[in-house]
């Protein structure tokens, strides 16, 4: 058995003294594992590193075993993300959220999602607005997706501002208005706005995400919101222009 595919690493690990084992979320082959010859050594070490982009070429005697990687660069932007706190913990909070996933289950438009956020790391409104929009595709993949295109009492498209916490539907704000202290705040920049979210927009979105996430992903689970997620948030609200 054996494929060739581009991928985004995700994670590594040490087996034994000169190898690893590489997790990468692939264009065709979603969340994959392999072992890497030499992965834990000086020359691959720099490749190998969470937010790049490879080319892995995977063999294996049995498609249900761990087979061993080839891998390529493609774009190594990991090194240039460590000086960037926000960057680093969008980048394992994704990680995190993407081995929600079945492994070897294909999302092609996880794939390309994860392409878009990594390119924007350094720049932080941008990377938080698209880490929330991440969010609400991952809930989307594993089944809970919500629907933010139209008002679910008058089924008008216009003025969606809130979302209903037992339903997941938007609401706009005058069927909302009588019950506006039981809904959640939905950001404009998830309805279609243009223009740069403010960070308090940003922490609507990333409460928004967080309940459903928690209500139908996480706790069933026995998990919480990662760390990673919390500091993020916390480097967002540190900005020079959060007040």
């Amino acid at each position: 058995m054996q494929w060739s595919d581009d991928g985004f690493v995700l994670g590594i690990r040490r087996h034994g003294e000169a190898n690893a084992i590489l997790e990468l979320m692939t264009r065709e082959h979603g969340r994959h594992l392999g072992l890497v010859r030499g992965g834990a050594g000086s020359r691959m070490r720099p490749v190998l590193q969470p937010g790049n982009a490879v080319h892995a070429h995977w063999r294996a005697r049995l498609d249900d075993h761990l087979g061993s990687y080839t891998i390529e660069p493609i774009a190594l932007r990991a090194g240039a993300l460590f000086s960037d706190a926000h960057a680093v913990f969008a980048l394992n909070h994704i990680a995190g959220l993407t081995r929600l996933l079945p492994e070897r289950d294909p999302h092609e438009i996880v794939f390309d999602t994860l392409e878009t956020i990594v390119a924007h790391l350094r720049d932080q409104t941008i990377c938080a607005m698209l880490v929330v929009r991440f969010e609400l595709l991952m809930l989307s993949e594993l089944g809970f997706g919500l629907d933010l295109h139209v008002c679910a009492a008058t089924g008008s498209p216009d003025d969606l501002i809130y979302v209903s916490p037992r339903s997941g539907r938007a609401v706009s704000r005058d069927a909302g208005e009588p019950w506006r202290e039981r809904l959640l705040p939905l950001p404009g920049f998830l309805t279609g706005e243009t223009g740069p979210a403010t960070v308090k927009d940003i922490a609507a979105g990333f409460a928004l995400t967080g309940f459903f996430l928690s209500r139908h992903v996480l706790e069933p689970r026995g998990l919480e919101l990662p760390d990673a997620r919390a500091h993020l948030i916390a480097a967002i609200a540190r900005k020079p222009d959060a007040a």
